[in-house]
């Protein structure tokens, strides 16, 4: 049987608006969203914001998935081979997606060509905090102080981080560089567990993110001496940056930490500008917007062609922190 051109166009025609309205359907399942570190840290904690709002916004569940390991490269590695449908994303963070491709020398995905960016969550800085009863006994009640008290006893002090490559450890290694100190890197699959030693005892220097540390700061369970953004932070308005706080060898000291929600390169756009606009709207709602900025974090929810050009930005930004920290990770 032949058709005339007329025929083939009307087909068409018709066709469109039953494509669209496929596409339209999504979701009609959970959606998983992969955290790459173990819970508890701010990676969780937004993740677990986000997910209820999602949900309220789609009709489906979307179901926080903790898979830490390698600083972010094992769930970024699942994240990067899993399905393109929609129906995966990673809550990726200034590691997976800007400091590790600098510090691991092999990498088990490519950070842009393996993902699409849907859109940055938030962004936060981070904060040097100290075990209360390691600052006492050391007399440090400053970040001068605890230069001196770190310079006196080389190695003597254990910095945990939320993992290799995060800008928990590059924070603290950037530090190291720039004071000439020596603290032992210890490296956990989170910021929650790694705070939990802290505050043990068994840990005595972290360069967490503020939203994790905050709650602890509070209650007294640690001793916060300076946050490594170029601000201070409205959430902790008394604390002084490192540049203010560290003198002249820490002119110019800044480490903050960003997150953001990636996909699996070819997942459909319009699963992910829907993600978008609707992470947005979430974000601008004042509920959600005060309680992310009462934890030390700033809310976003730009485009997925602005995030793309934030993630190049920032992987030029780290590649430079990366190469004078002179941090590697086999």
């Amino acid at each position: 049987m032949s058709f005339t051109r007329r025929q083939i166009a009307l087909v068409a025609l018709l066709t469109v608006p039953f494509c669209a309205a496929a596409q339209a359907t999504w979701p009609t399942k959970a959606v998983r969203i992969v955290v790459p570190f173990a819970a508890g840290g701010t990676t969780d904690i937004l993740a677990r914001a986000m997910a209820p709002e999602l949900q309220k916004a789609f009709g489906q569940p979307f179901v926080v998935d903790n898979k830490p390991g390698a600083g972010g490269n094992t769930a970024g590695a699942e994240v990067a081979k899993s399905p393109a449908d929609g129906y995966t994303m990673l809550m990726g963070t200034v590691g997976t997606h800007a400091i590790n491709p600098a510090l691991y020398p092999k990498m088990p995905y490519d950070h842009v060509k393996d993902f699409v960016p849907v859109t940055l969550v938030a962004g936060v800085p981070n904060v040097l905090v100290v075990n209360p009863a390691m600052a006492q006994k050391y007399g440090i009640n400053s970040v001068a102080d605890f230069v001196k008290a770190a310079k006196a006893n080389p190695g003597k002090f254990n910095m945990a981080s939320s993992g290799n490559g995060t800008s928990i450890h590059l924070s603290g290694e950037l530090f190291k560089s720039m004071t000439g100190t020596f603290m032992l890197h210890i490296p956990y699959r989170g910021s929650g567990p790694a705070l939990i030693d802290l505050m043990g005892g068994s840990m005595d220097v972290m360069f967490d993110n503020l939203p994790s540390a905050l709650p602890h700061i509070k209650s007294g369970k640690l001793k916060a001496l300076a946050v490594t953004s170029a601000k201070r932070s409205a959430a902790l308005p008394d604390v002084p940056t490192i540049e203010e706080a560290g003198g002249p060898a820490l002119k110019g000291y800044e480490a903050s930490s960003w997150f953001g929600l990636v996909a699996p390169a070819g997942t459909p756009m319009d699963a992910v500008n829907r993600v978008q606009q609707e992470t947005a709207k979430a974000l601008g709602s004042a509920a959600l917007k005060e309680r992310l900025q009462a934890q030390g974090a700033i809310p976003s929810g730009i485009t997925s062609a602005e995030f793309a050009k934030f993630i190049a930005d920032e992987t030029a930004k780290w590649a430079k922190v990366v190469k004078a920290s002179g941090a590697k990770v086999d």
